[in-house]
């Protein structure tokens, strides 16, 4: 499938090496398009792993054994399989991974449980073990490659690469975090993400790494939204190699751990917005900002309500200034809510206040906010001190048709 690149779309970023980090692409061939598929990234002996996985109640055997094995806080490899989410596929779904699992660790001479693998792509195929072996056995011999070479060779319908890259001092020592995802589509916070790596060279504790890692995905990857879709694959894992030579970080009272929480979760950021900017489709970024709130749980809510309606979206998508459907989606989010306290604006101009249109409210400017790019949608619910901000984008013929030709 060939795909325009999005209007959204943001230039690849400089990205340094990580020390301890090696990238190696291949193609294994699991479907028929003419580009890598398969990415290797080898890690370094002893290198912490954190991770959050979707909380679909049908996840692939990816995701399982994942889950099961970042508990034990070390990792040595990553494999990334495209064009095939090996999920729905039962006992040779799992045979797969562990096939693949085993021979990245007879390779480096360490268990299998260090061994991450994570695939996307169709829903209902197995993994097919024959190519699988073939592309591990040809990318563990490949030359090491660029960041950008790896986040272009884990996407499926992405129309553009996605990376980010920070750095932050520990205590004197500067540290390196780089990232990259993939996900345009099938896009929502129920944990969530598509497929997300992140990597640093700072010395840090597993333990503290998952409290670090946890806490940014409840406020990034966890507050984005394009189709209300949540994918049986999502992953995001954290791994920090340790080779920056700082003293390691295992709770919030060493030095340099509130830099290095605050870099770990700028990036989270920064791959989240992106993945909301290469939403199928998706002809314009939208900021919904929820305040006033019984909670912050319920502003979220009631602004995850708001980013999923495809009356809203496809309103924004026509740059039609209709806050009624912002007012539906309010109501309908289960969440309290008074009427008669509720305000609406729209890049930071107020359509609506306290439960009633502005007086001699000018519908131009807003007009004119929505023709850009970048949407702010603000509500305030006058009704507490909860707040929320989630980000989404809108609703076009561009995701229909994607999506309509999925599987060809």
């Amino acid at each position: 499938m060939d795909l325009e690149p999005s209007p959204l779309a943001q230039p690849f970023p400089t990205m340094p090496a990580i020390d301890g980090v090696t990238l190696r692409v291949a193609r294994a061939g699991y479907k028929a398009w003419d580009r890598a598929d398969l990415t290797y990234l080898e890690l370094v002996e002893g290198t912490a792993v954190a991770g959050v996985f979707t909380r679909s109640a049908c996840p692939s055997s990816e995701v399982e054994i994942g889950r099961d094995n970042v508990g034990k806080g070390r990792a040595r490899a990553l494999i990334v399989n495209a064009g095939n989410s090996n999920a729905f596929t039962g006992y040779r779904g799992r045979e797969a991974v562990e096939q693949i699992m085993e021979q990245v660790a007879e390779s480096l001479g360490c268990g299998a449980d260090e061994v991450f693998v994570s695939s996307t792509g169709v829903i209902g195929v197995p993994l097919p073990k024959d190519k699988a072996r073939a592309g591990v056995a040809t990318v563990l011999s490949a030359q090491p490659c660029s960041w950008a070479d790896a986040a272009t060779t884990i996407g499926t319908t992405d129309t553009f690469a996605k990376g980010a890259t920070t750095t932050a001092m520990i205590g004197g020592t500067k540290v390196t975090l780089n990232g990259i995802i993939k996900g345009s589509g099938m896009i929502a916070p129920d944990m969530a993400t598509m497929l997300g790596y992140i990597f640093t060279d700072a010395a840090v504790d597993p333990a503290f790494l998952q409290q670090c890692l946890s806490a940014a995905n409840e406020q990034t990857f966890s507050c984005i939204t394009v189709d209300s879709d949540t994918s049986t694959s999502d992953t995001v894992l954290a791994f920090a190699t340790g080779k920056a030579g700082n003293a390691p970080i295992g709770s919030f009272d060493d030095a340099g751990a509130d830099a290095f929480a605050a870099a770990l979760h700028d990036v989270c950021r920064q791959l989240s917005h992106l993945v909301v900017r290469d939403g199928e489709g998706a002809s314009k970024f939208i900021e919904v900002s929820v305040t006033g709130a019984a909670s912050d749980e319920s502003a979220r809510m009631v602004a995850l309500s708001i980013a999923n309606s495809p009356l809203v979206k496809t309103a924004i998508a026509g740059e039609d200034a209709n806050w009624g459907r912002v007012v539906m989606a309010v109501g309908k989010a289960g969440e309290p809510a008074d009427r008669d306290k509720l305000s609406i604006a729209f890049g930071g101009t107020w359509t609506a206040r306290n439960g009633l249109p502005v007086e001699g409210y000018d519908e131009a400017p807003v007009a004119a906010h929505l023709k850009g790019q970048e949407i702010q949608l603000e509500v305030d619910l006058g009704i507490g001190d909860g707040r929320a901000t989630v980000w989404t984008c809108d609703l076009t013929h561009g995701y229909i048709s994607i999506n309509a030709d999925y599987r060809s």
